[in-house]
């Protein structure tokens, strides 16, 4: 948009704000009664003294104007019918400057449809020119009812660009919507995904420990001691990432980039947590990498040790954070019983498995989970550009 139609746009929205609360009937009713009074004294001091018949006359080129905006073309055709046959009839009975014409022309100009607006015109010139007995006399009814015509265009071109503006901001304002609900739907999906991650490492540690300590609490009481140790390490270990979620969420404004975000640095921390479980752990990390994807290559892995600890029924773990190409991969690969081919490879079986993919995905990557070789155990591998 041009700075021209920006400012006549600006212009339109102030004239229909300060009208806006005018009832328009009330306008016409007295613009009529206006166009009225000016036809009527017209003919009143005219020194020809004419009769009733040419005050009706005159009063009836006025007589439509109060539906001007119902039917402009019609109005303006009955205002030029009458006003010509007036002129016939009392050429020095018609207003210098006829009010009820120059309405009626402004309103088809602003109101009426194209094919309306240029017979219009055309029909001015012409009848202006060849009607009008005088060079001075047609130019000023020229300057008249072109004037009008002028003026009604550009109050229609105002009305437009107002409502281009009108639905530029309902646009706008839908978009900003949109957007808004995706990102709550995004900060849900993400807080959901944190909880589970958190809640069910820690849980699932929790319980396993919790099952094994009252087998050893006679036999071996340092183990068990040691057992209700890793207990209350992976609650407190979850106390604390869940304080970190929550803590967002009851700072007005805050956003995800305000949560600390776990790093590759604290995956030994998780490694020993399993370990205490009775698994075997093997960790190797060469390669960090940015923040985001330190916190999903950690979560990955959390994720895919809490499936091993419930469901692979392994005694021996492989976790490797290497760079490749470019890219973090992240892989974790057990020696349990695997899955069954029929379900290989399946992402809908639980939410971990969905979690770890959604994770991937948002840092520009993939991960991919199945039978490890041979058909033996389960492998987790995820891809994650370490540049985006």
């Amino acid at each position: 948009m041009s700075r021209w139609q920006a400012r006549a746009a600006g212009l339109g929205e102030r004239v229909q704000a300060r009208f806006a609360g005018v009832n328009p009937h009330v306008v016409d009713l007295l613009l009529a009664a206006a166009s009225l009074a000016v036809a009527v004294w017209t003919v009143r001091h005219d020194d020809v003294g004419w009769p009733w018949w040419v005050y009706a006359l005159a009063a009836a080129t006025v007589l439509p104007l109060p539906w001007r905006r119902r039917a402009p073309f019609a109005v303006f055709a009955f205002n030029g019918l009458t006003s010509m046959a007036l002129s016939l009839a009392a050429h020095s009975a018609m207003p210098q400057v006829p009010l009820a014409a120059v309405v009626a022309i402004y309103t088809v100009a602003d109101r009426g449809r194209e094919w309306q607006r240029w017979l219009m015109l055309t029909l001015l010139v012409w009848g202006n020119v060849a009607g009008t007995r005088s060079l001075n006399g047609a130019l000023f009814s020229l300057l008249t009812s072109v004037g009008a015509f002028v003026f009604g265009s550009v109050v229609r071109e105002l009305r437009r660009l107002a409502r281009v503006q009108a639905g530029r901001a309902e646009e706008v304002g839908r978009r900003a919507a949109a957007d808004a609900a995706r990102a709550v739907a995004e900060e849900r999906a993400r807080i959901a995904r944190e909880m589970h991650d958190i809640l069910a490492h820690a849980v699932s540690l929790m319980v396993i420990q919790a099952e094994a300590g009252p087998v050893v609490v006679r036999s071996d009481p340092d183990r068990a001691i040691r057992t209700f140790d890793t207990i209350a390490d992976s609650g407190r270990d979850a106390m604390v990432q869940l304080r970190r979620v929550l803590g967002v969420l009851k700072e007005q404004g805050a956003g995800p980039e305000l949560a600390p975000q776990p790093t590759l640095a604290e995956l030994p921390a998780v490694v020993d947590r399993v370990r205490d479980a009775g698994l075997r752990v093997e960790l190797s990390v060469q390669e960090l990498g940015p923040a985001d994807v330190q916190a999903a290559a950690y979560r990955i892995v959390q994720e895919a040790l809490t499936n091993t600890v419930k469901h692979s029924g392994a005694d021996r773990v492989a976790v490797r954070v290497a760079k490749v190409q470019g890219a973090l991969e992240v892989v974790v690969e057990d020696n349990g019983a695997g899955v069954p081919v029929a379900v290989a490879g399946v992402w809908s079986g639980g939410r971990g498995l969905v979690g770890i993919r959604e994770r991937a995905a948002a840092c520009g990557g993939r991960a991919e989970a199945g039978p490890g070789p041979g058909g033996r155990g389960f492998v987790v591998t995820a891809l994650l550009p370490l540049v985006s």
